[in-house]
């Protein structure tokens, strides 16, 4: 049996697809099973990692496990749920494990690198005793579907960072390595940093997201300042306010095209494009 926790995000829903497809035991964790639509030949388990007591039925009799927090960062001294997740995994006894990292993971000193490398140790620590791998993904294309509601209000779509460049990456391929490392057991000990196949500004995507919906879309450029209120009204604090803040305005990381998916799936990685005409019915059309 292989859980997916975070099984109705971005990459969790493409996983759990992928699994159920290929005929896989698959049990998609969720704090709302009763509302969430998943395959046939998919359990539904509830599960909650802010409530580590949840966990033991959600990971009783699995062998393999993807492991993602949605904890945002800073909210607390540690990343307290990726350390319920991995230690509800050794109570039970799995011996694969995925993990959703980020770009970088726990590389350098500041509080988004201290918070990234206490939650990858957590599953990478021998005394686990579990088969890992860690995916460190830059940013998502599907982070493009926050634009839908301002979309249906008109074709302007407010954006921060907006000429900044990224090589994104479609979580579908995220979810096609996950399902490799955890089916097969080929990436162990693996550390997969990975993009998508160009680097491109959100202007740039929103004027491909255009194209395939026929739309012609403007991007309004958020202030820097706006953009910083807009994190500390999310929750982070300030120090990792102005972490995030250095990344991104004062170095160029995640805009670099790397091999990997390619590499791992013997295949290019799928474009903006791709994505966008995968997923146009999400947005409105006018």
């Amino acid at each position: 049996m292989i859980l997916v926790t975070g099984a109705t995000g971005h990459v969790g829903s493409e996983l759990v697809r992928r699994l159920a497809a290929a005929g896989e035991p698959v049990r998609a964790m969720t704090r709302r099973p009763a509302e969430a639509r998943f395959p046939a030949g998919a359990e539904a388990v509830y599960g909650d990692a802010a409530d580590p007591e949840s966990l033991a039925p959600a990971f009783a009799g699995v062998d393999g496990a993807f492991l993602m927090s949605a904890q945002a960062m800073g909210t607390a001294p540690e990343p307290t749920h990726d350390l319920a997740l991995a230690e509800a995994a050794q109570r039970a006894g799995v011996r694969r494990v995925v993990k959703l990292s980020t770009l970088d993971g726990g590389t350098g000193d500041d509080p988004i690198a201290r918070w990234q490398r206490t939650a990858e140790a957590a599953v990478t620590d021998p005394a686990r005793g579990f088969a890992w791998t860690l995916l460190r993904p830059g940013r998502f294309m599907s982070n493009a579907l926050q634009w839908a509601g301002q979309l249906r209000a008109g074709d302007e779509v407010a954006i921060p960072f907006a000429d900044r460049p990224a090589a994104s990456i479609d979580p579908a391929d995220l979810a096609e390595i996950a399902a490799l490392a955890l089916s097969t057991g080929e990436h162990t000990g693996a550390v997969h940093e990975l993009s998508g196949p160009q680097s491109l500004t959100p202007t740039e995507e929103l004027a491909l997201l255009g194209e395939v919906l026929g739309r012609g879309l403007r991007v309004h450029s958020v202030p820097v300042e706006a953009a910083r209120a807009g994190m500390s009204r999310y929750g982070f604090p300030p120090e990792v306010v102005d972490a995030i803040m250095r990344r991104t305005l004062d170095g160029d990381r995640g805009s670099e095209v790397l091999p990997t998916v390619e590499k791992v799936l013997g295949r290019p990685a799928r474009t903006f494009a791709q994505w966008a005409r995968a997923h146009a019915g999400e947005f409105p059309r006018a």
